[in-house]
């Protein structure tokens, strides 16, 4: 049995034969249908989420599969003090497959060990996001073509952004990948991360004003600032609109660079920015959803 907490749980070469199976999918869904006929996910989900949730129920319900579970950790026995251990066990005698959310960082792994069913780890405080790595490499892909040489932008919360540090994780494994990493002081991007890049020889740089660096990218990553990661309404409320991306910097950029964000969208992305054909955050939900659908079928052994 096999779980996801990670986005360097699969290979490169495991991932190339995920996508390509959420390439197919895309391509001739009709074949997918009942693939998951007469299974069951649990979506235990301890923290309010709208795509993440919702493109897993999705993923599910398009294999013909069902979906039972929790939308907030107030509807479930957590509320009781029922812990993890205990609310996986029971999960696995009502479910074939559980995608976890949890505001506490290791929490979908402590499931695991004690699950008698893959768990999949739908985000996990600021730790890890790893289906959300999947979709966006998934993105980048398709509409990129490949995963190898480019430099890619990460704008925003660097700090708290979970997405962004799966991200980072992920590409460092493919070739020819440059980082530039966009944030106030007060959001940069940890100091585990850029000494895993220096170690591992890979080019990174850190500024502060996107403008400087809008013309050298290929990919711009954007991230919203994440008001329930702050311990005070103070320092949001200054920062969380450092970064608005306007038609005025997209002037600045290549004619085919790629604007992606891993949604939900505030403010840090002008809505006047969506017809642009760069545009790529509404994709990447769709992407979403085939890639969780492979997922689903290669943790159930139904590939």
């Amino acid at each position: 049995m096999r779980h996801l907490m990670n986005p360097l749980d699969f290979s490169v070469e495991e991932l190339d034969k995920l996508f390509a199976l959420a390439d197919d999918i895309e391509k001739d869904p009709a074949k997918y249908a009942l693939k998951c006929d007469g299974k069951i996910l649990a979506t235990c989900f301890y923290e309010p989420s709208t795509r993440t949730r919702l493109s897993f129920e999705s993923a599910m319900t398009r294999l013909g599969g069902r979906v039972i579970g929790f939308s907030d950790a107030a509807s479930s026995s957590a509320s009781k003090g029922e812990s993890v251990s205990d609310t996986i066990r029971i999960i696995s005698c009502y479910a074939d497959i559980c995608a976890m959310r949890h505001p506490k960082e290791g929490a979908p792994m402590v499931a695991a060990e004690k699950s008698l069913i893959p768990v999949i780890n739908a985000g996990d405080g600021g730790h890890q996001h790893p289906t959300q790595t999947l979709t966006d490499l998934q993105t980048i892909r398709s509409l990129h073509g490949d995963l190898n040489n480019f430099t890619i932008g990460l704008c925003g919360d660097l700090k708290f952004g979970r997405t962004v540090h799966s991200l980072i994780n992920a590409l460092v494994r493919y070739e020819g990948i440059k980082f530039i990493f966009i944030s106030p002081e007060e959001l940069k991007i940890p100091d585990y991360v850029t000494d895993m890049l220096r170690e591992k020889g890979i080019p990174f740089q850190e500024v502060i004003r996107l403008e400087d660096v809008m013309p050298e990218l290929d990919l711009l990553y954007m991230t919203r600032v994440q008001k329930e990661r702050f311990f005070n309404e103070e320092d949001y409320v200054r920062l969380k609109d450092f970064y608005v991306l306007t038609p005025e910097k997209m002037e600045l950029a290549k004619p085919d660079m790629l604007v992606l964000h891993p949604l939900p969208r505030v403010n840090e992305i002008s809505v006047e920015i969506d017809d642009d054909p760069r545009a790529a955050y509404f994709k990447q939900a769709q992407f979403g959803v085939y890639v969780r659908m492979a997922l689903i079928l290669t943790l159930l052994g139904l590939a």
